[in-house]
């Protein structure tokens, strides 16, 4: 199980290589101009997915920049257009990250948005840039014909990690620049 799994997710993790390597860019690129004014980044992960936020601001090796986008009491940080926002969900569907990002774009804070598109894709609309994780059903077939293993944060992370080496590609170019 365990080979078939790792053959999965290394597939998955090509996948988004290849297919969303000029969304990553672009996103990377958004999130840097933030990183090089006075911006800050902030990110926000909805279910599973907040653990992105704790690798972001808590890592060895944060995130540029980066605070999380609601407070522990549940109260939004104050955006300020400078600013960047990066949101990762499960699906492009999820209505509370859309209704999120659409809030966010009505104030003129550009945002970055992850997640799987799985129909209509509702969030990449509403957001500045969107990068598809690829992850729409569990990835190992069982025997009785379903699913499982569904590494939603694993994707995620590898979204993350692309975007952040990005940003400090960018930023150590800006900074022999000037």
């Amino acid at each position: 199980m365990l080979k078939i799994f790792t053959t999965q997710l290394s597939g998955q993790f090509q996948r988004i290589q290849s297919q969303e390597e000029f969304s990553i860019e672009d996103g990377g690129r958004l999130l840097a101009q933030g990183c090089a004014g006075d911006g800050t980044i902030y990110i926000h992960g909805f279910g599973e997915l907040s653990g992105i936020v704790a690798e972001a601001v808590d890592s060895l090796e944060p995130f540029p920049n980066a605070k999380p986008l609601f407070e522990e009491k549940g109260s939004m940080a104050s955006v300020l257009p400078a600013d960047r926002v990066l949101i990762f969900t499960r699906f492009a569907s999820d209505e509370e990250a859309v209704q999120l990002a659409e809030a966010l774009q009505k104030d003129g804070i550009p945002v970055v948005a992850v997640s799987a598109v799985d129909g209509e894709n509702k969030l990449a609309a509403a957001a500045d840039i969107h990068i598809d994780s690829k992850l729409k059903k569990p990835m190992i077939p069982a025997e009785d014909g379903s699913r499982y293993g569904f590494p939603a944060i694993m994707t995620g992370l590898y979204v993350y990690y692309a975007l952040r080496f990005t940003v400090e590609e960018i930023l150590s170019e800006y900074r022999e620049e000037i």
